[in-house]
């Protein structure tokens, strides 16, 4: 590690090859806490270039442990994290949504590393026991409509970062490693990122893997829609912006879409999000996001046809249904 460090000291960028081999290293348990440190507050310095991201995705796909959903046609809804805002998990909510619509849904997360509650977090509140055995979330794709893929069961250098990205409790590159490798390989990825330049990378990068990608950036610096503000959308085909009056019939304020301070107040939120008593703009803002999610699938004619379909899951109490049934199953 000293050698790759001092290059880096240099302001020289790795290789693909390279940024592979050491995360590979990592994964291995190799180096030690303060060179990981080290290495990973090299890219808070700098902006991380596309051979680098490519590589550590590389790593982390090879040393993946995979999920086959016996052909289930499949969405992941996620954020990159690390914007800064603790907002509730609104992405983890839009999946539900989108599950209660009978889309089904292979949720990538994690344990919050720059915000309070991160997906995992939340989920682990609600009694979701976190699991690698395929035939178990196949079963809970099959009855509930999704599944949960705890990061750390399925990458291995994820697991030995754990600990100090948690200790930084900064934004790291591994927020944006998390949307690229997803095990389960869902067929289409909603992805919010926290600024343009991300936005920019993302688009390169999804553009060379298959599949339908959409990605999402509120340009007040959210990595999903906030609906505080207009909201950057890229996709297959191109790219617009987008006002809240346009996704979610009304602007909030940024108050409105607060997390909480703890894991528990979180977890009330979202339950009582699911169970359609949450504040107007707490609803406006996940329809928002569960209404792009669909129309990311191609399985909407429009953006305003998606919407109706996640509003009709959330006020019918299919999509509060979607958790209780996954619950059930652990």
């Amino acid at each position: 590690m000293k050698k790759v460090l001092q290059y880096l000291f240099e302001h020289k960028t790795l290789s693909r090859e390279q940024a592979r081999d050491v995360l590979t290293r990592i994964a291995r348990g190799e180096y030690n806490e303060s060179e990981m440190a080290a290495f990973i507050t090299v890219f808070l310095m700098r902006s991380i270039v596309i051979d680098e991201l490519q590589g550590f995705r590389d790593a982390l796909l090879d040393l993946c442990v995979r999920v086959d959903l016996d052909g289930q046609e499949t969405i992941d809804i996620v954020g990159t994290g690390g914007d800064g805002k603790n907002t509730f998990n609104i992405s983890t909510l839009a999946c539900f949504i989108v599950a209660g619509t009978g889309q089904k849904v292979a949720k990538h997360g994690n344990y919050g590393a720059s915000s309070i509650s991160g997906a995992s977090n939340v989920m682990e509140q609600l009694g979701y026991k976190f699991k690698n055995d395929t035939d178990r979330l196949r079963k809970e794709v099959d009855a509930a409509g999704i599944c949960f893929l705890h990061a750390p069961l399925f990458h291995p250098a994820l697991k030995t970062v754990g600990p100090i990205r948690k200790n930084l409790g900064i934004r790291t590159f591994f927020n944006m490693l998390g949307p690229m490798v997803n095990p389960a390989a869902p067929a289409t990825q909603l992805v919010g990122v926290y600024n343009l330049e991300m936005a920019r990378i993302y688009n390169y990068l999804l553009q060379q893997i298959e599949g339908r990608f959409t990605i999402i950036h509120s340009l007040d610096g959210y990595d999903e829609i906030s609906l505080t503000g207009d909201t950057k959308v890229i996709n297959n085909s191109g790219e617009k912006i987008m006002t809240p009056e346009e996704l979610g019939k009304r602007m909030v304020n940024a108050s409105d879409i607060y997390g909480g301070n703890t894991v528990e107040e979180a977890a009330k939120i979202f339950t009582r999000i699911l169970k359609v008593e949450g504040t107007w703009a707490q609803n406006a803002v996940v329809l928002a996001n569960a209404a792009m999610a669909l129309h990311a699938t191609g399985s909407h004619d429009s953006y305003e046809a998606a919407y109706s379909a996640a509003v009709e899951s959330l006020e019918s109490g299919k999509a509060y249904g979607a958790l209780q049934k996954l619950i059930s199953l652990q």
